[in-house]
């Protein structure tokens, strides 16, 4: 971890010091988007800077074995930086890679995801495909989750700078959807001329936290959720007449979450008006959307995710297939039409019932949802005799615990899909499932978060 610079860090051994000035080369990105140069073969990382890139670099900390640096001046602007068109580019910690060419971003998503395979896996000569990327790279969001603080007397409203809470106001965002951006303008202008006063992180005190929107791609429809620090909304029918009065928007909820925390949702949720869930369509298949239901934010590309998942499950029609981690039961609905039988784990009771509602509301009847913990759940699945053709894990981004592939191997479940938002918890558990028998066939790269770090990957293993 990086320190603060002071007395204490200029004691470490290092060829540089704090305030420093120094022409570095921009050579590649780290996890985060910061680019990484070396002084005197001394790695420093600088935000901002993207690979090709020639620059003088103020040196502002000193950790052991690295340092970061602000860009100071750029001498020799690489050949695919490109001018960001978001207008708080530099400032919102939302997109970290806009001012790098977006053929470029695919190309070093790809790398990164090859090196930590290596790196990580120790996994070598893996096929790796290039990434899928998107036609239309911007406004694919199908949800916004906007802050809310008290700044100079008035309710602002934004995305919070990079590394802290200090919220940076935007009239818009490029990569949301423009429902998302009009509705969640709307609930501002209403709650601000109400009065509701903004929650201030520093005394707990204040009304809105969040507002937080989701459209359907589909049916061009919006759902808003205010986030309150308590049960109270000042005015609450007026604001929200004033939301209903949208035309596209169809549901107006509010949660409760008066935890001293940085986690956005509460236990607690209400319809105030209209629909208790938003639709929305992959493919074949309509989902029925509740307000704090996970489900992909990007609504064209998921269908892409999901067809490549289709293909290497590689089903016939007479498959016993494990959707693990399945969340409202998107793959899993999905891949049934397909299967014999599909069997999806969750641990989230209110995401398996938004699964089986989804399961009725499209007609299928060869799926069935089971509430649990997958490292849990599915050895008892396996021990009580139950088998599996192809098991899809779809974990949150720390990967699986071991028990879960374990259990997998010791079933002699002869395909695995892995789905992952993580490229390096994916690796590492990859090496596991290696270790364990399986032979990785090829790594499918998929773009669903264009101008983020972030990177898709679908995986291919047989028995």
């Amino acid at each position: 971890m990086a320190r603060s610079p002071g007395k204490r860090s200029q004691e470490i051994t290092a060829p540089v010091r704090t305030g420093e000035r120094h022409r570095v080369r921009i050579v590649d990105l780290d996890a985060d988007g910061d680019g990484v140069g070396r002084v005197r073969e001394w790695v420093v990382f600088v935000p901002g800077a993207v690979p090709g890139d020639e620059a003088i670099v103020e040196i502002t900390e000193i950790a052991r074995r690295y340092g970061r640096g602000r860009l100071v001046e750029l001498l020799e602007p690489s050949p695919d930086r490109v001018a960001p068109p978001c207008p708080v580019a530099g400032r919102c910690g939302g997109c970290q890679l806009q001012a790098l060419d977006y053929a470029a971003q695919l190309r070093w998503k790809e790398r990164r995801v090859r090196e930590a395979l290596r790196r990580i896996g120790g996994l070598h000569n893996l096929e790796v495909l290039p990434v899928l990327g998107m036609r239309e790279r911007w406004r694919y969001r199908n949800k916004a989750q906007y802050p809310l603080a008290p700044v100079g007397g008035r309710l602002a409203m934004g995305f919070f700078a990079r590394g802290t809470h200090e919220i940076v106001e935007a009239e818009d965002c490029l990569i949301q959807d423009p429902l998302n951006v009009e509705v969640a303008l709307l609930a501002r202008r209403l709650l601000a001329e109400a009065g509701v006063p903004a929650y201030d992180e520093t005394t707990g005190r204040g009304v809105i936290r969040h507002v937080v929107v989701r459209s359907s791609r589909a049916r061009r429809t919006a759902m808003v959720v205010l986030v309150t620090n308590g049960p109270e909304l000042p005015q609450r029918d007026t604001i929200v007449a004033g939301l209903a009065a949208h035309p596209q928007v169809v549901s107006v909820a509010q949660n409760v979450n008066p935890r001293r925390t940085n986690v956005i949702f509460g236990e607690e949720t209400r319809i105030l008006w209209g629909e208790p869930h938003l639709e929305e369509e992959i493919g074949h298949v309509r989902f029925l959307i509740s307000p704090r239901s996970f489900f992909q934010v990007n609504s064209e590309q998921v269908g892409v995710l999901y067809e490549q998942v289709r293909l290497d499950a590689g089903l016939s029609g007479r498959e016993q297939v494990l959707d693990a981690y399945c969340g409202v039961g998107t793959i899993a609905l999905y891949l049934a039409a397909q299967a014999a039988h599909v069997v999806g784990i969750e641990s989230v009771p209110e995401a398996v019932e938004d699964a089986r509602r989804n399961a009725g509301h499209n007609r299928i009847e060869n799926a069935a949802f089971i509430v649990g913990r997958v490292e849990e759940a599915l050895p008892g699945l396996i021990e009580q005799g139950r088998r599996f053709d192809v098991a899809v894990l779809d974990p949150p981004r720390k990967g699986c615990e071991p028990p879960v592939l374990e259990a997998l191997a010791a079933a002699g479940v002869p395909r695995i899909v892995y789905v992952s938002c993580h490229p390096e918890s994916l690796a590492r558990d990859l090496a596991r499932l290696a270790a364990l028998g399986y032979r990785i066939e090829q790594v499918q790269p998929v773009d669903m978060f264009p101008m983020t770090t972030h990177v898709e990957c679908v995986a291919r293993l047989s028995r």
